[in-house]
């Protein structure tokens, strides 16, 4: 068995699971296992991950999760791997497309010591030109700002690192850390800002690493308009809106 395992959450996502799988498939360093965690879908969803393993170019398990929550889906997925022998853990989702070096850029940037790595997001190309997916990026930096400056991340509230915005479709943490922490919550998104806390807590050894790359959907922000969004990432729900989109 491989030492890195990869956890995709999915929930509904029959429609755009198969190109994040092929993303996968395409990445330079494929020396992996992928856990995919179908998160109580009632579309197709398992049947094409199950599908793709029997062509992927790496071995494929999939889990089936009926607790609700991507929290509870990727808690599921990381532990199941530890307990199969995984050193290393990388998290994209079903909705996302990552870089083919994102497997290599993860494992580099564990193996020179780091405990979490956070890689870099863009919008999806297929769902934005050049001028939309320059507007997502400068949101981003936007709101990476404001988490810097967000009084509730201040390390006197007993964090020993800064607050550096995480986005949990595009990391990589060991397993001895993910134990250590106390595992992502098992909640509804979202999770990664609570995750990232307690790592905050516990260790220093947390890197940005911008060859680690995951196009990201942008669903959310078309669905809820940016103060929605704002408003569901800061954990005061959704407003007027239904379901997370993803």
């Amino acid at each position: 068995m491989t030492a890195l395992w990869v956890v995709v959450p999915a929930h509904q996502e029959a429609a755009r699971i198969g190109a994040t799988l092929e993303a996968l498939a395409a990445q330079r360093d494929r020396d992996f296992t992928l856990v995919v965690v179908d998160n109580a879908s009632t579309d197709g969803t398992a049947a094409l991950a199950c599908e793709f393993a029997r062509w992927a170019p790496f071995p494929v398990h999939v889990l089936h999760e009926r607790e609700k929550g991507v929290g509870c889906a990727v808690d599921t997925g990381f532990r199941y791997a530890i307990e199969r022998g995984a050193t290393l853990l990388a998290r994209t989702d079903a909705d996302c497309l990552p870089r083919p070096g994102w497997t290599g850029a993860a494992r580099e940037a564990l193996g020179r010591g780091a405990g979490l790595v956070c890689g870099r997001i863009d919008a999806r190309r297929d769902e934005h030109g050049p001028l939309g997916r320059a507007a997502f990026r400068a949101l981003v930096r936007i709101a990476a700002f404001f988490g810097r400056i967000r009084p509730a991340h201040r390390r006197r509230h007993g964090y020993l690192a800064p607050y550096r915005m995480h986005a949990g479709n595009n990391m990589a943490v060991t397993a001895r850390l993910y134990e250590a922490v106390g595992g992502m919550p098992r909640r509804p998104s979202p999770t990664d800002r609570l995750f990232l806390n307690r790592v905050r807590r516990h260790t220093t050894a947390i890197v940005h690493a911008r060859a680690m790359v995951v196009e990201n959907s942008t669903r959310r922000l078309r669905a809820y308009g940016l103060l929605g969004t704002a408003r569901w990432y800061l954990d005061r729900g959704s407003g007027h809106q239904g379901e997370d989109p993803r």
